[in-house]
């Protein structure tokens, strides 16, 4: 894995969570604002706006450099849309990258020839 690929698969990871996180805010927003006179759904639909699209940024990046087949990139995008899919997302692409860390030591090393 290349640098650069390394680096588009961590943006994607470091936006997956906060966004997650916001989407559960912004869901508990419109329900306080529906029960309470507490309304901050402009603000968090806001931000959560702006790392939705992050992460779609993101990952059409981290996609076109990967080149993930496209089950695997569909997988992605979904997790986005979910209210907890960004945790599973950020799971998931932190194994991807450890494995591709023990992969390239492992061919340094001269265990495995690929």
């Amino acid at each position: 894995m290349d640098l650069k690929t390394a680096t588009s698969l961590r943006r994607l990871r470091l936006v997956s969570a906060p966004e997650a996180i916001s989407f559960l805010l912004l869901l508990v927003c419109s329900v306080l604002k529906r029960t309470t006179e507490f309304n901050a759904v402009p603000v968090m639909g806001m931000v959560h706006g702006v790392l939705f699209i992050l992460y779609v940024i993101f990952w059409a990046d981290a996609w076109n450099r990967t080149k993930w087949p496209v089950k695997t990139g569909a997988l992605y995008f979904v997790l986005s849309v979910l209210p907890t899919g960004g945790f599973f997302a950020d799971r998931k692409l932190r194994r991807e990258a450890e494995d591709a860390v023990i992969a390239s030591r492992a061919r340094q090393e001269g265990t495995v020839s690929a």
